[in-house]
């Protein structure tokens, strides 16, 4: 049975954990404040839950799944749930707010570590996953969504990926994944125009699954997560294992190429375009751009 405790809060009160139906966990983002910003404790806490809620450890055996004194047993996670609370998915990374002489190092450790950790340990679950979009979503936000397997999004959300209004050489690895879900056109539009989308759009696109009206969402979702979890376990891992392999065997970026790639990524970090792409988007005003 679901149990009817209240969430579990995480990362200080800004990641809540629940199980709202059978065979369902729902990790839900309450970061008001940031409008559901992704910080470090907030990222680290997904990894580690994921981590907990899966069916196998390193050695390939089995492991009990999530449990908390609510709840009876060891329920299985057959199916993970990302959500936003407060009207919001997610506004992408809290970098806003880190002082512009520690900027350079502080935001790159941030999207590089705790970020890609997260995403990877999303992407790695073996069970179905599914990110329910509540509100707009937007850059790391979205690349955080589209790590999990389908995306129910409420029709009135936005989706966005504002790298070209901010100065950012976003990451080759989550750029990929945009390639892999949306193909190059969808891709280059989405990053160089800068703009964001409304769902019918990103429906057509494949950006995401399901679209519900707001009111109708979580029955939405849940119906589709439950769905998910009731599925025979060993085809859902295996039918996820072989997606990820197909996607794989394109090859591996030649390591001089991937050194490139990180090393423009360094760059724009560093750069003065950045730090005014930042101070525009909060002081909400067009950048005046230098070019360095």
């Amino acid at each position: 049975m679901s149990s009817t405790a209240p969430p579990r809060e995480l990362a200080g009160g800004k990641l809540l954990i629940d199980e709202p139906a059978d065979g369902v966990v729902r990790l839900t983002i309450s970061n008001p404040a940031k409008r559901n910003a992704l910080d470090h404790p907030i990222l680290d806490a997904i990894t580690a839950t994921l981590a907990e809620l899966a069916p196998w450890d390193d050695a390939g055996s089995q492991q009990s799944a999530w449990q908390t004194t609510a709840v009876t047993g060891e329920p299985d996670a057959r199916c993970v749930v990302i959500t936003g609370a407060h009207g919001m998915f997610s506004a992408g990374y809290d970098i806003g707010e880190i002082p512009e002489e520690e900027f350079e190092e502080r935001a790159e450790r941030l999207v590089a570590h705790p970020f890609s950790e997260a995403i990877d340990a999303l992407a790695a679950f073996p069970y179905p996953t599914l990110a329910v979009l509540s509100g707009h979503t937007i850059g790391g936000g979205l690349e955080l969504a589209l790590a999990c397997d389908l995306r129910v999004a409420g029709e009135a959300v936005m989706l966005g990926m504002p790298p070209a209004k901010l100065g950012l050489v976003y990451s080759h690895t989550g750029l990929r994944r945009f390639l892999d879900a949306i193909g190059a056109a969808r891709t280059r539009e989405l990053f160089l125009l800068g703009r964001y989308i409304d769902t019918t759009t990103a429906l057509s696109w494949g950006l995401v699954n399901r679209v519900a009206p707001a009111a109708e969402l979580d029955r939405v979702a849940l119906e589709l997560a439950s769905e998910l979890a009731s599925n025979a376990p060993l085809a859902q891992t295996g039918n996820k294992r072989v997606i990820e392999a197909l996607l794989d065997a394109e090859g591996e970026l030649a390591e001089e190429v991937e050194e490139e790639l990180i090393e423009l990524r360094r760059a724009s970090f560093a750069s003065l375009d950045m730090r005014e792409g930042m101070r525009a988007f909060a002081e909400k005003r067009p950048p005046r751009w230098r070019g360095e």
